[in-house]
């Protein structure tokens, strides 16, 4: 039974992904299971510079789902390549994924050249879900423009397989996505959170300091879903499906929507283990549908 998955020359053993922001920095759950189960991990959001994020409370729950505004707390890239890589490489061998942020161009691009030297990342993932401080505060992804000009900058100074993470925040994902190939994306990711609310009704204000957060877990699968169809449809690059994935079934669906490899988020906040076991329950579930090689789901819906 094959469960082997290519995305741009780069073999995961698997196609189960911890998504970023969900897993740390990988290492912090090496105690606990032999990680190499997992196909991929995309690590924490990284910038430029360490950043503290937003002020608390930064989480909130909803049903089958929570918000969250962390605002990117890392301790920059500076820290990933020369702390949190390492550690992670004494441990696992399988596929790493740099998640890079920026608030500007020249940052995005700085930091992911910066990765890319790095022999521990084989994949970077660039989140354009990030703010343009010279631009408005219109989120890069939003605009096909914008998220093009930051695919084609980053793709000039990076040699390894550079993925973009796009915002379902959008009225055509369809437009962004090919904007994106055509800049020379060599795959993408999708989707990051949706933008959502919560008011705490006894104190008559938002539960979230900064008042709007991103909006991850079960509720969102159906759109993700559909975007990740949508976007295979029309794009002929690979994709790593993400939004709302809880069970080794979803994989599957995920998958046959289009995505090569598919990352678990907001599940692994309410269950550490959960990517761990939809890896193992895959090849169970495999058998009971006679799918002998994951590889011949893709796109068959």
């Amino acid at each position: 039974m094959v469960t082997e998955v290519n995305l741009c020359g780069v073999k995961f053993a698997n196609p189960v992904i911890p998504a970023s922001g969900t897993f740390g920095f990988g290492v912090e759950m090496a105690g606990e299971f032999d990680l190499n189960v997992l196909g991929g991990i995309s690590l924490k959001g990284t910038t430029l510079e360490a950043r503290f994020g937003n002020e608390c409370p930064r989480i909130a729950e909803t049903p089958d789902g929570v918000l969250n505004s962390v605002g990117l707390q890392n301790p920059g890239i500076d820290v990933l390549l020369s702390e949190k890589i390492p550690q992670l490489r004494k441990v696992y061998d399988g596929v790493v994924i740099a998640n890079i942020s920026g608030f500007g161009l020249e940052e995005y691009v700085k930091t992911c050249a910066l990765a890319d030297k790095c022999q521990g990342i084989d994949i970077l993932e660039v989140n354009v879900s990030c703010p343009n401080v010279h631009g408005g505060g219109m989120a890069f992804g939003t605009s096909a423009a914008a998220a093009a000009e930051v695919t084609a900058a980053v793709k000039a100074a990076c040699r390894k397989p550079v993925f973009i993470k796009l915002s379902p925040n959008v009225t055509d994902i369809v437009a962004i996505a090919k904007a994106c190939e055509e800049a020379g994306a060599d795959g993408l990711t999708l989707v990051n959170t949706l933008l959502g609310m919560r008011i705490d009704i006894n104190r008559r204000v938002p539960i979230l300091a900064n008042r709007y957060g991103g909006l991850s877990g079960r509720a969102i699968f159906p759109v993700a879903l559909r975007m990740v169809n949508q976007v295979a449809r029309a794009c002929s690059i690979p994709i790593m499906g993400c939004g709302g994935v809880s069970s080794a079934s979803d994989v599957i669906e995920m998958m046959m929507a289009g995505a090569t490899a598919v990352q678990v988020g907001a599940e692994n906040l309410k269950n550490p283990f959960a990517s761990k076991e939809i890896a193992e329950e895959l090849p169970v579930l495999m058998q009971k549908l006679g799918i002998q090689n994951i590889n011949e789901i893709i796109g068959v819906a």
